[in-house]
């Protein structure tokens, strides 16, 4: 559960950069951020981001539950960043199958 909580923050934080100019067109090779899509990727990320702290206070409880979901959100970002300078079209290939795979468990 603790591995699908770090999936749906990647996730989130890959959602919230997409919405940004400039990391929209590191992957999708367009500046040009449609204002319907911004709002989506806004909504979505920041959905993602407080769904992610289900599974972990399900799992530990509210006091140490909350202290890991925020260290999970730093380890999640840290990768991310490093990945968007480097590699983005895999950042978002890697915050997309691991939720899939987490779904697909789940059911």
């Amino acid at each position: 559960m603790i591995a699908f909580a770090a999936a749906l923050s990647y996730a989130g934080f890959t959602a919230l950069c997409l919405a940004m100019a400039r990391h929209h067109e590191q992957v999708f090779r367009s500046r040009a951020v449609p204002a319907g899509r911004r709002r989506v990727l806004t909504a979505l990320g920041w959905g993602l981001l407080a769904l992610s702290v289900v599974p972990v206070v399900m799992e530990l409880g509210w006091g140490l539950g909350l202290v890991l979901w925020l260290g999970l959100l730093t380890a999640t970002a840290m990768p991310l960043a490093m990945l968007l300078n480097y590699a983005p079209r895999v950042a978002l290939a890697l915050a997309v199958t691991p939720v899939l795979t987490g779904i697909g468990l789940l059911l």
